[in-house]
């Protein structure tokens, strides 16, 4: 009997194409490996289309809001069958910047400093908040977006009008800038799977960057990174996974500056399309594309 393979992708986040890609990516290679395969959006029709396709396992493909901090986890776990990437509580604790970053720091885990921000002040008053705090130049990013969606780096000149133009946020972190290397480092259950070092064309790593070919951001893998360096910078990812107690796949994002490493952010549901680093990592390290999917699979039905 064929394996049934639930694909939830889509959505109604910034990240919905990139969701759409990673499901259409997934499905058609287990497709090619004689899996059962099933793609569904994330509507009001899920419920019934898991009652009537049965799965085995829930493939979740969506990323950013709904997809990836713990909304549609909170839906999958009332189904009772096991999905893949993290649940509910690491989730949500991932998305929030905020939330993730103090874990992080309690944890000695370095992390570039930051303020909240919630449009209650005047441009002088900010300016010399943010001067006293963290110094210019700075990075304005909402709280819960992945994919470096609505992430600027800021100056004086032009903070105040950034922050206007993402308002609909509400709330928004500003972080010190951190120069230096852009290093992801991805884990797979409790697992070390490696690390990718990119080098974009663009001011940094952004969503162009990110995805669009044309950006021509280059990739480096092996890092160049001594034994010792690149070990730790596993073991901070390895810690930052454990701590907020994700499993399936994480990938973490950092920079190098100064011989230390700055942990970004850690990402619950990394991209698996044709451009994605996580597939590229598994590749490197001898672990092609559907070994990569069953993993995760295995995963989801290990931990469920």
């Amino acid at each position: 009997m064929k394996k049934k393979i639930l694909i939830i992708s889509g959505g109604i986040s910034k990240e919905r194409a990139i969701s759409l890609d990673t499901g259409k990516q997934v499905s058609k290679e287990l497709k090619k490996n004689n899996y059962s395969v099933k793609i569904s959006e994330p509507s009001f029709k899920l419920t019934k289309i898991i009652s009537s396709f049965k799965p085995h396992i829930i493939f979740n493909a969506l990323h950013g809001q709904f997809g990836e901090d713990g909304y549609i986890q909170t839906i999958l776990e009332s189904e009772n069958i096991p999905y893949t990437h993290s649940g509910v509580i690491p989730s949500a604790i991932a998305m929030d910047k905020i939330l993730s970053k103090k874990i992080f720091i309690k944890n000695k885990i370095l992390t570039p400093k930051f303020l909240l921000y919630k449009f209650d002040k005047t441009k002088k008053d900010l300016i010399k908040l943010v001067e006293k705090k963290l110094k210019f130049p700075v990075v304005v990013k909402p709280l819960n977006e992945g994919s470096s969606v609505n992430v600027f780096i800021c100056n004086k000149k032009n903070i105040f009008a950034k922050l206007k133009s993402l308002e609909s946020y509400k709330r928004l972190i500003i972080e010190e800038f951190i120069p230096g290397r852009e290093i992801q480092a991805a884990i797979i259950g409790k697992k070390k799977l490696g690390a990718i070092e990119l080098i974009p064309k663009r001011k940094f790593y952004d969503y162009q960057a990110k995805y669009n070919p044309k950006a021509k951001t280059k990739h480096i893998i092996p890092v160049n990174l001594s034994q010792k360096e690149y070990n730790e910078l596993m073991n901070i990812s390895l810690k930052a996974h454990n701590l907020i107690g994700c499993r399936g796949v994480t990938r973490s994002d950092f920079k190098y500056f100064k011989k230390k490493f700055y942990l970004l952010e850690i990402n619950t549901q990394p991209g698996m399309t044709k451009l994605s680093l996580v597939p590229e990592i598994a590749s490197h390290h001898g672990i092609n594309f559907i070994k990569l999917i069953e993993l995760i699979l295995k995963d989801a039905s290990t931990n469920k």
